[in-house]
């Protein structure tokens, strides 16, 4: 198993390099003068050419590249062009936010979306798998930011339950931070734990057909511990593959829903950098989320070693 990790780890090396080649060429991806937009229609020559020097456009762009990945190894993202602080102190004001969004989100997916699955699964074309069907194509057909008006405006709006904006820190009091994340965790769960059920519908499906589960029900075992203890555990690995891939879904879709109920987290910092064109700003939010995605595939791999006996590396 250390040897595998150890492996995976090397291995996403490559992956990295790769992920920081684009990002550092989505400056050069701009229509025009990239420091001429950035500096603006009425920006005079020499503000131009200061903002030129500030992005290193006055380099060759192998050098720069090579000088900005050394920076980079060494924890340094850069300095905003809008605010003059670096990115990555901007980055870890932003980290609470987004972090306790997604893990509120995760954690809400899993709790309605197994269970749903298994319910469907135990009982196919019955109500409950009608239900799934229904919540699936529902979850696909609502853009995350609908989805997130119409959350807002019936439990914030009109049942006053939760604030409809804001953010409280964890250490502010856990009833304030629970508020604050239900809704847009509940938004961006939405589509999260719909795939979820499906999945795990489909993998339960599947394992329920096996022989070992007729035996089981044969020996006189009960309908919850055939579920829980032997379908649910043979079933998990491509449960847990969809946990771990489907994040990607929550990190995009929680720069929309962060916007929505202005949390200020990463993604209303990407936002707040896009519009202002702060490409260092950018450039370091897209290289920390690749990373982070990279580790959680890492973990999600090593995990079904202990899931499924029968995988070994």
């Amino acid at each position: 198993m250390i040897g595998y990790v150890a492996r995976r780890l090397l291995m996403a090396i490559p992956v990295m390099f790769v992920v920081a080649v684009v990002v550092f060429s989505l400056l050069y991806f701009t229509p025009g003068d990239p420091a001429l937009v950035i500096a603006g229609d009425q920006a005079s020559v020499a503000d131009v050419a200061r903002v030129r020097i500030a992005l290193g456009l006055d380099q060759p762009p192998f050098i720069r590249f090579f000088g900005w990945l050394a920076h980079i190894l060494r924890g340094d993202l850069g300095v905003s062009i809008f605010t003059g602080q670096t990115v990555s102190h901007m980055i870890a004001q932003r980290l609470e936010p987004t972090l306790s969004l997604l893990s509120f989100s995760v954690v809400l997916s899993v709790s309605v979306g197994v269970p749903f699955g298994i319910l469907a699964a135990r009982r196919p074309a019955g109500v409950m798998d009608s239900l799934l069907s229904v919540f699936i194509i529902g979850s696909y057909s609502v853009p995350v930011f609908v989805a997130g008006y119409i959350v807002a405006f019936i439990f914030a709006s009109t049942m006053k339950w939760f604030p409809v904006q804001g953010f409280s820190p964890i250490g502010s009091g856990l009833g304030d931070f629970v508020s604050c994340l239900m809704l847009p965790a509940i938004t961006l769960s939405l589509l999260y734990s719909a795939i979820i059920a499906g999945v795990t519908r489909a993998s339960m499906l599947e394992v329920l057909s096996q022989d070992y589960i007729r035996t089981a029900a044969a020996k006189g075992a009960g309908q919850v511990r055939i579920l829980f203890r032997h379908a649910l555990k043979n079933a998990a690995v491509p449960i847990v593959t969809m946990i771990g891939s489907g994040l990607a879904t929550l990190i995009g879709g929680a720069v929309i829903v962060e916007d929505v109920f202005a949390i200020p987290g990463l993604g209303r910092l990407t936002v707040d950098a896009i519009l202002h064109r702060d490409y260092p700003v950018i450039q370091g939010v897209v290289l920390v989320s690749s990373a982070a995605y990279v580790l959680i595939n890492l973990a999600v791999d090593v995990a079904y070693a202990a899931l499924d006996p029968r995988i070994r590396y």
